[in-house]
């Protein structure tokens, strides 16, 4: 049966307003990630080009750390994203574990790799700005050394899932893993309270007022929410291909 159609052959249409539990099917979800991923992926694109014109070319020059602090301009969404979607896989898992509902697995494993890889630009920026910053590439800081965690969380997972021969246990397994991983996250975003580290501390806080121009801000912003419609956009392309491929894995079997 092609995915993106009914028993009938009815091509599916997106659910009303009051029935968006359908979305929990895989064939239905199927169906409207194929039309939300344009979507996604051209709000990623315009809000980059804003994002990185507004960083790299109307924001001021820092007074303190000159032209090279444009970097938290990738840096920083890559940072909070990594930790965000690691995070919502590990709630997609908890739900698939607990209801056992096969498309919270699939989100899991196409939210993974795409966390994964903001955690390597999270850490590559960060040793980029560490150098002309700190005088060295890497040190073992607190915020450093648990965002490298944070990647072999990623890339374990990924690496258990694979390994599995069986779906069903390597969705269980994987979800063990991701679970066991979320205390990390917490270490990760105090670690610069908790212990004295070289990492600067949050210039964004809910508690009080952000400590950076409002072009800056601005620029910021605008970058977090690029990064957060491209991670929309993959991951939906992405489990519409593991919708399919589960799907074939069944028939056959």
């Amino acid at each position: 049966m092609n995915p993106a159609r009914g028993a009938d052959g009815i091509g599916l249409a997106l659910p009303s307003h009051g029935n968006w539990r359908r979305l929990a099917s895989p064939v239905v979800f199927h169906a409207w990630a194929g039309r939300a991923v344009p979507w996604f992926a051209a709000l990623a694109c315009v809000l980059a080009l804003a994002g990185l014109a507004v960083g790299f070319f109307v924001a001021p020059t820092d007074h303190q750390q000159g032209e090279v602090y444009r970097i938290i301009f990738i840096h920083v969404p890559a940072a909070w994203m990594s930790m965000f979607l690691y995070l919502v896989a590990a709630a997609h898992a908890a739900w698939g574990l607990i209801f056992n509902t096969r498309l919270s697995a699939l989100m899991a494993r196409a939210l993974a790799p795409t966390g994964a890889l903001f955690t390597v630009i999270a850490l590559w920026t960060g040793a980029v700005w560490g150098k002309p910053t700190w005088g060295t590439w890497w040190v073992w800081d607190a915020r450093l050394t648990s965002e490298l965690v944070l990647l072999f969380l990623y890339l374990g997972y990924l690496g258990l899932v694979s390994a599995i021969d069986d779906p069903r246990r390597a969705d269980r397994g994987g979800a063990i893993l991701l679970l066991a991983g979320v205390v990390n996250i917490p270490v990760i975003y105090f670690s610069v309270q908790w212990w004295n580290t070289l990492h600067q501390g949050a210039s964004i806080s809910l508690t009080a007022a952000p400590a950076m121009a409002h072009t800056m801000l601005a620029g910021l912003l605008l970058m977090v929410g690029a990064c957060w419609a491209y991670s929309v956009a993959v991951a939906l392309a992405r489990v519409r291909c593991l919708i399919v491929d589960r799907q074939a894995l069944d028939r056959r079997r």
